[in-house]
């Protein structure tokens, strides 16, 4: 918990809550273990949405569709979303799920690996939401930068890791520092890339939002460096 428990449940308890049909999906996920935005995130999305009025968006990490439902139900009445999932077990619910919001013609749902599917999708998008494998954030960025529209929102969800994003990579297990220098590395990149300004909010897990800038006008310095890990030893490129 980033933020104190009692003050979470105390903003939560303020909302006004979804449709009786997000709220059902949303018991529904919880009930079968798979992950679902917080409350806290639900309200600002729609916050987001609401002011940015976004035309296109795009989600990696669909899971069961309720951020994609989220998203159509607030984004506008001709919000287009395309959304990408490769879990397979999760396809179908997501699939039923937009069925049953009446949402097929809205949204699309792209199944496959995210980093074969960014490559090949074209046009801008003004919202783009990032849910998925925590340590490919880094690695899907080109592409997302990319497909990104000048003044586009990126929101990054989960980014702070419960706060053990601020350990030290010897205290954090064996098996998880992977994804925390990986983590690390994407909110420097966000941070500090030319052509995003970058907000990191302790809501939830920790959310980022950033903003794109006009496009450089020489390509050729869109070149940041990184440095590599949590130790700073080295550095490599990031485009």
């Amino acid at each position: 918990m980033i933020v104190e428990e009692r003050m979470v449940a105390y903003i939560n308890s303020l909302d006004i809550g979804n449709t009786p049909l997000l709220d059902e999906i949303e018991r529904e996920a919880r009930q079968e273990g798979v992950p679902i935005i917080r409350r806290e995130l639900q309200s600002f999305l729609k916050t987001l949405l609401a002011w940015k009025n976004p035309g296109q968006i795009l989600e990696v990490g669909t899971a069961t569709g309720f951020s994609a439902l989220l998203m159509s139900e607030y984004g506008g009445p001709k919000v287009k979303i395309t959304t990408i999932e490769k879990y397979e077990k999760r396809l179908p619910i997501a699939r039923e799920n937009f069925r049953r919001a009446g949402r097929e013609k809205q949204i699309t749902l792209l199944e496959g690996d995210a980093m074969e599917i960014l490559p090949k999708l074209s046009g801008l998008f003004d919202f783009i939401f990032m849910d998925a494998a925590k340590g490919q954030y880094l690695h899907f960025l080109p592409q997302v930068l990319r497909l990104l529209s000048p003044g586009g929102l990126l929101v990054s969800d989960n980014v702070l890791q419960e706060g053990r994003i601020i350990d030290s990579r010897f205290a954090v297990e064996r098996r998880d520092r992977t994804i925390h220098s990986r983590m690390r590395e994407y909110l420097y990149a966000l941070k500090h890339h030319p052509q995003l300004v970058t907000s990191i909010l302790p809501l939830g897990d920790g959310v980022t939002v950033s903003v794109k800038i006009e496009e450089l006008e020489n390509s050729g310095n869109s070149e940041m460096l990184l440095p590599v890990g949590t130790g700073g030893t080295g550095e490599r490129k990031l485009p």
